[in-house]
C-alpha cells in the first residue's frame, strides 16, 4: 500500500504517474481540505476536485483547475444579476458541487461522497478527505492585518499580496477522517507530494493525529520538494515560505517537514545542495522531478516506490 499526502495540481500529477507503475487500488491519497468553502450556496473541494479530475483524465490542463471544455453560462448569468463572480465555476463543475452539496444535506460524510464521485468518474485510486471536520485556512495580509479566507487570498487577489501569518480554523478540534490513521499506519510507502507547504501540506499536519501518525512513521516518509532551483514552478509556495520566515530553497523545505520526513526528493537543478540537506540527518535523492508528461511522472513515481524496497 501506498499513502499520498496531496494538495493540489502537483500531486494530482505525482498521483497520476504512481498508477501508471502501481496498481491503483493500492494507492490511497490524503488530500488537503484547509481550502474547501462554501460559494453561492455550493460546498466546493478545490483539491479533492483537482486530483479527481486529473486522475479520471477530464481535468482542464490550460487553468490547472476545473473540467476541459468547460462552459460558463452560469457564471455569464449571475454577472448580469449582479452576483459575485470572482471565484468562476463552470457549468459541468457545477455538477459536482450540487451532488456533494445534496449529499452532504442528506447526512452523508464527506469521505463517503468523495468515494461516489470518484467511482462515478473511474476513479480506481483510493480518495481520502483529511478530516469530515471544518478546518479553514486563514491568511492574514502583511499590510493591512486583515484575516481573509484562502480562497480570498488565492483567487480574489490572485495570491499577489503579501502575507504575516497563516492558520488553520478549527485544527484543534478536527479528527482525522475515516480511513486515514489505518492508510497511514498500513502503507509501506507515506509519500508527501510536490504541493505548497504552507498552504496544502500544513493543514493536513495541523490535524494532530495526522501528524502524529506520519512522525511514528518518520523512516517511510519521503517528500518531494515543490521548490526548484528557489522557486514554485506555479503557485505561490516559494513567497509563502519567504514571507512566513523559511528560506524558499529545497534546503528550506527539508528543515520545514524535519519532523515528519527521512528523504527529500530534489530536482536536478539542485544537484549540488544534497550535503546540506544530508546534513539536517535527511537522506537527499536528486532526480527529475518536473513532471512535463507522462513519462516523467511515472519515472519519478518508479522512484519513489524503489526507495523503500
Amino acid at each position: 500500500m501506498i499513502c499520498v499526502l496531496a494538495g493540489g495540481v502537483g500531486a494530482a500529477r505525482l498521483l497520476n504517474g504512481l498508477k501508471d507503475v502501481a496498481p491503483p487500488e493500492e494507492i490511497t491519497a490524503i488530500v488537503n481540505t484547509g481550502d474547501d468553502a462554501i460559494m453561492h450556496g455550493l460546498y466546493i473541494c478545490p483539491d479533492i476536485d483537482t486530483v479527481t479530475y486529473t486522475l479520471a483524465g477530464v481535468n482542464n490542463i490550460e487553468t490547472g483547475w476545473g473540467l476541459k471544455g468547460e462552459t460558463w453560462q452560469a457564471m455569464e448569468s449571475l454577472k448580469k444579476l449582479g452576483g459575485k463572480t470572482w471565484f468562476n465555476l463552470g457549468d459541468r463543475d457545477l455538477a459536482t458541487h450540487m451532488y456533494r452539496t445534496d449529499r452532504l444535506s442528506e447526512g452523508a460524510g464527506l469521505k463517503e461522497i468523495t468515494a461516489e464521485i470518484t467511482s462515478a468518474m473511474g476513479v480506481s485510486v483510493n480518495l481520502l478527505p483529511m478530516t469530515e471536520d471544518q478546518v479553514e485556512t486563514k491568511v492574514t495580509l502583511l499590510e493591512s492585518n486583515d484575516e481573509i479566507s484562502f480562497q480570498e487570498y488565492f483567487v480574489k487577489h490572485r495570491h499577489d499580496i503579501s502575507v504575516s501569518a497563516v492558520r488553520f480554523n478549527g485544527s484543534a478540534e478536527a479528527k482525522a477522517a475515516p480511513g486515514v490513521i489505518d492508510a497511514i499506519s498500513e502503507a509501506e510507502v507515506v509519500i508527501i507530494a510536490p504541493s505548497n507547504p504552507i498552504v496544502s501540506i500544513a493543514p493536513i499536519f495541523s490535524v494532530s493525529e495526522i501528524s502524529d501518525a506520519i512522525k511514528a512513521r518518520k523512516k517511510d516518509v519521503v517528500a518531494v520538494s515543490p521548490i526548484i532551483a528557489g522557486a514554485a514552478l506555479k503557485g505561490p509556495a516559494d513567497r509563502l515560505l519567504n514571507e512566513l520566515g523559511h528560506e524558499a530553497s529545497v534546503k528550506g523545505v527539508a528543515k520545514y517537514y524535519q519532523e515528519w520526513i527521512s528523504t527529500l526528493v530534489i530536482d536536478t537543478a539542485d544537484f549540488n545542495t544534497a550535503k546540506d540537506i544530508e546534513s539536517l540527518g535527511i537522506d537527499c535523492l536528486v532526480t527529475e522531478t518536473v513532471m512535463t508528461d507522462s513519462q516523467i511522472a511515472a519515472s519519478l513515481g518508479s522512484t519513489l516506490l524503489g526507495l523503500k524496497k
